[in-house]
């Protein structure tokens, strides 16, 4: 469906931005049954949501269809999550309404206060800010919204895991009861459910969301790399596709500082983006990757949340995302107004299974690939360069002159390996990586452990067990030396261990020889690995009993009987005394405390 049905001003404003036709979110919220009516809304990232409620609340800003009232009090709020987010939409309104003669005051966090207050004393037919700052306006009687017409909550659910909630209560209590409420959000949590509806009345549900999670126009890709190898994937990842923007993600602010001062270090044009930076750095950042001076951002999820660059195709996760959400919205700043991107996962080897299971439950299908080689890098760059030179051009006749000079002095095969030559030197040089597959097969044992035989001491976790001391006491008690035990397992309360089958039968004998009625720590032979036994006892449902932990008394002892000078496990074996109020790892004994004492 076209947009012939719109005022002709915001069709043409359309047509000028390049929309031919609505997406479905935009068509859905055109529809007849739509028209003035409150709407809950969830469609994808980068579906074109902004314009969607721009054209959904057309009705109630423009007199006749044509035009909108003089500047004065608002007529409609829109609310978003973050600073990026807001300044994004009055970008989006401001040529979406700019022929109809409309005003947008834009009220963020971290921005001059005092002009916004002045920006709302001169008029604004509508409003875009975030909760606090809006909330701030609105306790100072800078904002009044006695006569709006439309709020739109834009990604309501974000707000909320934000804990904006009693910020967005107070500014929908100030709202006319008449007005229109456009609740645009992903998903549809509790949380969400309750505020519609208490503040909408008969709204329309609408939901663009497919069954396949993932973005159709973005290419997701994983790679696995060893966990030194990340920030190397990195740059052979940037280099290999050389994308217009594309933008990394990190977890933290200091992972941000550590990437960009890296890839600074390396020659690439790069920006950063987290919490770090105040506003104003924040705006030139975006502005710098609008206007080409630089082509890669490194960001933070908060910080690059309602990012909208058109020229982006790239989206590199530095860092594994925290869960499947946190993956669309990252991947989500590619793939906008059916354009393609490509998500790159750069996984470490251990985290392999968790990204795996992860991708399944946003069913999302990516191609595992390799990290790109020096050698891949640099095929990828003889392209290019062929690209360009054999594009069609318009050449000057200085350019002729330039060329027959060259000529003159060298031959045709010299020239174009000066230009290769030339092309290459201002481009950051390829890393090489430690390796590019997975282990995709377990590891073999160790050499002598083939026919290994495990052990169990009595002792784990909740005895202090640590391998600091427990492996000195083996080879004592075992007469064996420390390449000849291999893997140690602590739980709770109890510790196996390995030994080379070599050496399993003589460790047995030299234990039992060595062993005393004063040892706490007993060792014993056991049938099978851990992961063995395990299954076994939950395939019996049973537990393997192990002695009472020190504050339950067995039965017919008297609690802690017996316990208050026995030797204690610790760094230098059995043996060592402890007084009755040292104890470790259990309740102390009070029997010495002096009454009236209690603090």
């Amino acid at each position: 469906m076209p947009f012939s049905t719109l005022p002709p001003l915001l069709a043409t404003a359309l047509a000028e931005r390049g929309y031919a036709d609505p997406t479905p979110v935009q068509a859905e919220v055109l529809e007849a049954q739509a028209h003035g009516r409150d709407l809950i809304v969830s469609a994808q990232t980068g579906s074109g949501k902004t314009v969607a409620f721009g054209l959904a609340i057309a009705s109630d800003l423009l007199e006749d269809g044509e035009r909108m009232q003089p500047p004065g009090l608002p007529q409609a709020l829109i609310i978003a999550p973050t600073r990026e987010l807001a300044l994004q939409v009055s970008r989006e309104l401001i040529w979406l309404y700019g022929k109809a003669g409309a005003r947008i005051a834009t009220c963020v966090g971290g921005m001059d206060a005092s002009k916004e207050r002045r920006a709302l004393s001169h008029g604004a037919q509508i409003v875009v800010g975030t909760p606090g700052r809006l909330r701030d306006h609105l306790e100072r009687g800078a904002l009044n919204l006695s006569t709006l017409r439309a709020v739109v909550l834009d990604e309501a659910d974000e707000m909320l895991d934000m804990g904006f909630r009693e910020d967005l209560e107070e500014i929908l209590d100030a709202t006319p009861q008449e007005r229109r409420t456009l609740l645009f959000s992903a998903t549809m949590p509790a949380p969400i459910v309750s505020l519609a509806r208490r503040y909408q009345r008969d709204a329309l549900r609408i939901s663009t969301v497919t069954q396949e999670r993932g973005h159709g126009d973005i290419s997701y890709q994983a790679m696995a790399v060893a966990p030194a190898d990340i920030e190397h994937a990195v740059v052979n990842l940037l280099r290999f596709h050389e994308a217009e923007t594309a933008m990394l993600f990190c977890a933290t602010r200091d992972n941000v500082r550590h990437l960009h001062a890296g890839l600074v270090e390396r020659g690439f044009a790069v920006v950063a983006l987290s919490g770090e930076h105040s506003q104003n750095e924040r705006n030139q950042a975006l502005q710098s990757l609008r206007d080409r001076r630089a082509r890669v951002c490194v960001a933070t999820d908060v910080a690059a949340r309602g990012i909208d660059l058109p020229t982006l195709s790239l989206v590199v996760h530095v860092e594994i995302p925290r869960d499947a959400e946190t993956l669309q919205h990252r991947s989500g700043r590619t793939g906008r107004a059916g354009k393609k991107g490509t998500a790159v996962l750069i996984v470490p080897y251990p985290r392999r299974k968790r990204v795996e299971s992860m991708l399944r439950g946003a069913r999302i299908q990516a191609e595992w690939i390799n990290p790109p080689s020096a050698d891949d890098i640099r095929r990828a760059d003889t392209q290019r360069l062929v690209d360009t030179l054999l594009a069609p051009v318009e050449l000057s006749e200085q350019d002729h002159e330039l060329g027959r000079k060259l000529l003159a002095e060298r031959s045709a095969e010299d020239v174009a390996a000066m230009l290769a030559h030339a092309y290459r030197a201002r481009l950051p040089e390829p890393e090489e990586l430690l390796g590019s597959d997975a282990p995709t097969e377990p590891r073999g044992p160790r050499p002598g452990f083939e026919q290994s035989a495990w052990f169990r001491l009595n002792v784990g976790r909740n005895q202090n067990a640590d391998p600091r001391w427990i492996l000195p006491l083996l080879c004592r008690r075992g007469h064996i030396s420390r390449t000849e035990i291999g893997a140690i397992r602590i739980a709770a309360q109890e510790t196996m261990f390995e030994v080379a089958g070599g050496v399993a039968a003589r460790f047995l004998d030299a234990v039992r020889r060595t062993a005393t009625e004063d040892d706490e720590v007993d060792i014993q032979p056991t049938d099978g690995k851990p992961r063995e036994e395990a299954r076994r006892n939950r395939r019996d449902n049973t537990r393997p009993v192990h002695a009472p932990k020190p504050y339950r008394a067995p039965a017919g002892r008297a609690p802690h009987a017996g316990r208050t000078d026995q030797a204690q496990p610790g760094p230098h074996g059995a043996g060592k005394k402890k007084g009755p109020n040292k104890w470790k790892g259990g309740a102390k004994t009070f029997a010495n405390k002096k009454p009236g004492k209690d603090r």
